[in-house]
């Protein structure tokens, strides 16, 4: 079936499902993102925006990486990156030089490796930057949980979205949420770029999958409400819902192309809307906008990072936000083809968005140049700027951070992956394992099987892979494991096929194997699947990522979605595996098979 064939099954299916289940409160203007600042509040704004020079508004704006895990001591490799970013040599330095109103922190930038390296980090920042009595740091990462999780062990890992929605419960959802929180919080992360709102309707999406609560709009806003609670309501960390207006229709990744999604209005409203204005019920504190061109949004052809009818009329004016809006990374293929560094930064700030995320390194200056001279031209009012700036102030008096920036380190360690943390992470997880199949060729179940059986773990992700044998073997089994990568070689697959007679189980864990376009492009997920089935041994598939492998893996005899490879959700593959508890995860997402037919709905979910 064509692809646009797939596609319309999906929207169909979201579109029924919106109008059908739709609450009331996600219809009509919703109410801002802000709340009222009381009197001493509004004062603070009020006296750091007059007190600021033009220069310091524009550093407002930005919020940058930084290459280090100390303010002011880098290794060498760490020096030439911020070299060659900003022309200056540490964390502290890049912070000084443009007024940074926020930093963002990536594992990749050295920023995150334990948890009193980052308080220590957080701390240096935030005195860097009221030194001279300005405001502190909104500081900032993704951890969304699941694949997308910047802080690592110890910070206690839960699965991500799909997941959490496969369990059925919106309170374990902003449970983990508000788990999070308090542990980013405690090493003075106050901003966390999470939850995803987009409705995941394109089983072919390379970028959101299962960082998508599911493909139903109305589940997915009831998450989505979910986790903004968790994050705001119980430890005040700043939630941002993404990407506006819905990345869940793509097959592009807006980090290497500009999607085009091609929805009718009426289709927005019914399929991507829903979120958003969940989010925005729930007093979210900032949206993240898509990079991505809706022509029913705005004929144009522009980005919605760029477009004002897309940030200002549907967003702000339409939907009645007025909370901040952040540009998702302006590093990203899909806002810089066709605009310079010099234009993005305007464009985004008179589309109406407040903070600029991640400009490409090399960038910094020219962006940061290119706002003050729009300023200074008319281009951009000062008026449309102090906009801007005192959202941003207002946000960080709203979440407590002109008070108390600065966190005890002392404490990090009694927060961060307690063991209060960790079991709750076990008892959120152990229901979102999703049994699909399981018969054998006689009939008969295939699983559990008996703790003590000799299982053979065949992965593409090596640190799942052990992940699951540990906690196979804790259980009382033998388990070997055989790493063999995403794009499996004919030595693997052939090991894989020989060791097959000498274990009671076979378990693959796949990622993805159903995107032959970038993950898998020769299908050696499927062949080694297929080999291992045809030796006629009992083999099961575990899906780390999307579901959606189950349609292209049709000779296992079991297949357990887990959405996840963390620690977490392969411990709770292995009691399912065993029979320590029975699988309770129902799909959030509706399964096409190959042909685009529909395999599994929504709601689908074996038990025993």
């Amino acid at each position: 079936m064509p692809r646009f064939h797939r596609r319309s099954l999906f929207r169909a299916a979201a579109t029924a499902a919106a109008l059908l289940i739709a609450s009331p409160a996600l219809a009509g203007p919703a109410a801002g993102g802000t709340t009222a600042l009381t009197d001493e509040g509004t004062e603070w704004v009020a006296a750091q925006l007059a007190g600021m020079t033009l220069e310091e508004k524009v550093g407002q704006l930005f919020v940058v990486q930084v290459y280090g895990a100390d303010a002011h001591t880098v290794t060498a490799a760490q020096r030439a990156s911020n070299q060659a970013a900003y022309g200056v040599d540490t964390p502290a330095q890049v912070v000084e030089k443009y007024h940074l109103g926020g930093v963002i922190y990536f594992a990749w930038a050295g920023n995150v490796t334990n948890p009193e390296q980052i308080a220590r980090l957080s701390n240096d920042l935030q005195r860097t930057a009221t030194a001279d009595g300005g405001p502190p740091l909104i500081v900032s990462t993704d951890q969304e949980t699941g694949i997308v999780a910047r802080m690592p062990a110890p910070a206690t890992q839960f699965p991500g979205a799909q997941a959490l929605a496969a369990a059925g419960s919106t309170n374990a959802a902003r449970e983990a949420a508000r788990i999070t929180a308090r542990e980013l919080r405690a090493v003075g992360i106050n901003q966390n770029f999470a939850p995803v709102a987009d409705v995941n309707v394109n089983a072919e999406n390379p970028v959101i999958g299962v960082r998508s609560f599911s493909s139903d709009p109305a589940m997915a806003a009831e998450y989505v409400a979910a986790q903004v609670a968790g994050y705001q309501l119980g430890e005040g960390v700043a939630a941002a819902a993404k990407h506006f207006p819905g990345h869940g229709d793509t097959t592009t990744d807006s980090h290497y192309g500009v999607p085009e999604i091609d929805h009718t209005r009426q289709e927005w409203e019914t399929i991507d809307a829903p979120p958003f204005r969940a989010a925005i019920d729930a007093g979210i504190d900032v949206i993240m906008t898509a990079h991505i061109v809706v022509d029913s949004l705005d004929p144009t052809g522009v980005p919605a990072t760029l477009s004002e009818p897309i940030i200002t009329g549907l967003l702000r004016d339409e939907l009645g936000y007025d909370g901040v809006v952040i540009t998702d990374a302006l590093n990203m293929e899909g806002v810089r083809q066709g605009f310079g560094p010099a234009r993005v930064p305007v464009l985004a700030l008179r589309a109406g968005v407040d903070q600029l995320l991640v400009p490409k390194d090399g960038d910094m200056d020219v962006m940061y140049q290119a706002v003050l001279q729009a300023v200074r031209d008319g281009e951009i009012s000062e008026q449309r700027l102090d906009e801007s700036v005192e959202r941003i102030l207002r946000l960080k008096w709203d979440r407590g951070i002109t008070e108390d920036e600065q966190v005890d380190v002392e404490r990090v360690a009694r927060t961060v992956g307690n063991r209060a943390h960790q079991i709750a992470a076990e008892r959120i997880t152990d229901p979102t394992v999703t049994a699909l199949r399981n018969t054998g060729a006689d009939g008969a179940a295939i699983l559990p099987v008996a703790p003590t059986s000799s299982v053979n773990v065949v992965t593409t992700n090596t640190a799942a892979g052990n992940d699951l044998a540990a906690a196979l073997r804790e259980r009382g089994a033998t388990a070997a494991v055989q790493a063999v990568g995403t794009r499996p070689s004919d030595a693997a697959i052939a090991a894989a096929v020989q060791a097959a007679p000498s274990h009671d189980l076979t378990v693959v864990i796949t990622s993805n194997a159903w995107d032959i376009a970038a993950t898998d492009p020769e299908g050696r997920q499927r062949r080694l699947v297929a080999e291992l089935a045809a030796t006629g041994h009992a083999v099961v598939a575990v899906a780390a990522r999307n579901a959606y492998d189950v349609a292209y893996l049709p000779e296992t005899a079991g297949f357990l979605a887990a959405y996840s490879s963390t620690t977490v959700s392969m411990r709770s593959v292995a009691k399912v595996i065993t029979g320590e508890f029975s699988p309770a995860g129902r799909l959030p997402v509706v399964v096409p098979a190959a042909d685009g037919s529909v395999l599994y709905p929504i709601g689908h979910g074996l038990t025993w």
